[in-house]
């Protein structure tokens, strides 16, 4: 089956075929523009598209040999139950027994799989993306979700028409299935310290689910934009958004709350803001968390990507409490596989997916959680707030991420020769931004590293025509600059390499 040109919603060819743009299947996931009557935008996709979709994972997990139990869900937009039924039947065509658990969040589906004792799922979201957009999230081996390997044998399976079409499928809908994960959320959790929060939800989903669990483990809600809307009227659910994160300090002032959270669409992340209305970036949180996570237990391992923060190998209370950090690949799926590999009690990734294995998740991003184990965190510091937790972290001077333009087909070949040229700096022992060479990380792109802990990064984004520049310095604000001056001019030997998105 190729896929058509995006053809207008009212034509023949639009109704009768499949629509499939290629460039909806991304690195971790699927997402498409489907339409919206606001807009001229042609759709990428359509439901006889969606069902040939369907039918692609249900021939994709029986060849990996997953099949055939898969649960299946969607979020609150007014056409993902369409885009449900439509991907249930092209699973059912492929034999596969659908396991439906309605309207949920993506780790309420990640839970099913563990509860129902079904290898694979897929859930019907678009995530935090404009009302318009839709997605399916997928996995085939619990707790993981799809890898680039997977999404590109989905595609090849998709767009080249390669089903294996047994039939034999079934479909089952799983009543109250919100109530049992609501449940396992909050079964033997309670807060002794009288903690008042924000959750603010953007009117997506997580409205539907994350102010009672926060309530049934001893908190004092205070809600923000928790009714389900799939409009957004005040804006997209989506923690890393200034409107929302502007709308959660102002709330939280309001109200004199100890911590506000901000949960996107399908409630697998979530942000944070402190009793200050400072905003706390995700990689800061984490090392927050990693802190309190092992004091309990000593020991700990954590796997981080490598935007993150240094501090997670320098901070002097993770090296007393013995934790160990494995910088890794940027995205969400390799986070997750490499905190299965390591067997890690934690990964965090700076977009702020959070991942848990025992005793506090099954491995899988949950952002309500990630919310538990921050109130967990103050409960156990009684006597500071969430300000003064985040006070306590030593001081750095750190970059936005900063994104030269660079075409697809010339990106990961130039970062190559970038990662190559470093590797020989390093081992002739020469110095980089002023000092030698005590680190590099290679695993995605290169991370370099000085001997004061100034670190700098260079990537290929995934999903964008860009590089990925990072810097931070935990000496001073002239360091920070003079790793980015060293990092820009290796790029600067690239005519391929444009300008920034935006810089120090």
């Amino acid at each position: 089956m190729k896929p058509l040109a995006a053809a207008k919603p009212n034509t023949f060819a639009f109704e009768t075929s499949a629509v499939v743009k290629a460039t909806g299947f991304r690195e971790y996931d699927a997402r498409w523009w489907f339409g919206h009557p606001a807009s001229d935008k042609e759709p990428e996709i359509n439901l006889i598209g969606i069902q040939h979709l369907g039918m692609g994972i249900g021939t994709l997990i029986q060849r990996l040999g997953a099949g055939p139990d898969i649960v299946v869900g969607h979020d609150f937009r007014s056409y993902s139950l369409a885009i449900k039924l439509a991907l249930v039947s092209g699973l059912q065509a492929a034999g596969a027994r659908v396991k439906d658990i309605g309207l949920a969040l993506s780790p309420m589906a990640y839970f099913a799989q563990f509860a129902l004792d079904a290898p694979s799922v897929a859930m019907v979201t678009a995530s935090h993306n404009e009302n318009g957009w839709t997605g399916v999230k997928m996995g085939a081996a619990r707790p993981l979700t799809f890898g680039p390997d997977e999404m590109n044998a989905l595609k090849d399976i998709v767009l080249g028409g390669d089903f294996d079409l047994a039939g034999g499928g079934s479909y089952s809908f799983v009543p109250d299935f919100r109530d049992r994960y609501v449940a396992d959320l909050v079964d033997g959790v309670r807060i002794g310290r009288k903690l008042k929060v924000v959750a603010a939800c953007g009117n997506g989903t997580a409205g539907a689910f994350a102010p009672e669990v926060l309530k049934r483990i001893g908190c004092e809600m205070v809600e923000l934009d928790c009714e389900l809307d799939h409009s957004f009227p005040r804006y997209n659910p989506n923690p890393e958004d200034m409107k929302m994160l502007h709308a959660i300090r102002d709330e939280v002032l309001r109200t004199g709350a100890d911590v506000g959270f901000g949960f996107d669409g399908d409630g697998d992340r979530c942000g944070v803001v402190d009793n200050e209305g400072n905003e706390i970036f995700a990689d800061k949180v984490g090392v927050m968390l990693a802190r309190d996570i092992s004091s309990e237990h000593p020991g700990s391992r954590f796997v981080v990507d490598v935007k993150s923060t240094g501090l997670f190998k320098t901070d002097a209370a993770l090296k007393a409490n013995g934790a160990e950090t494995d910088y890794w690949k940027t995205g969400h799926s390799h986070i997750k596989r490499r905190v299965k590999e390591l067997d890690a009690i934690a990964g965090f990734e700076k977009s702020g997916h959070f991942f848990f294995n025992p005793p506090i998740g099954r491995g899988y991003d949950d952002g309500l959680v990630t919310a538990i184990a921050i109130c967990h965190m103050l409960d156990r510091n009684p006597q500071k707030t969430m300000a003064d937790l985040y006070r306590d972290l030593p001081h750095t001077f750190g970059s936005p991420t900063m994104s030269p333009h660079c075409a697809d087909e010339e990106k990961y070949g130039i970062v190559d020769e970038i990662v190559a040229s470093l590797q020989e700096l390093s081992k002739g022992g020469g110095e980089f931004a002023g000092q030698p060479i005590a680190d590099l990380v290679t695993v995605n792109g290169v991370r370099v590293t000085n001997e004061d802990g100034t670190w700098g990064l260079i990537r290929a984004s995934s999903n964008k025509p860009e590089l990925v520049v990072v810097v931070e310095s935990p000496v001073s604000d002239e360091r920070k600059r003079q790793m980015f001056e060293a990092l820009d001019a290796v790029l600067r030997k690239h005519p391929q390499v444009g300008e920034y998105n935006q810089t120090l």
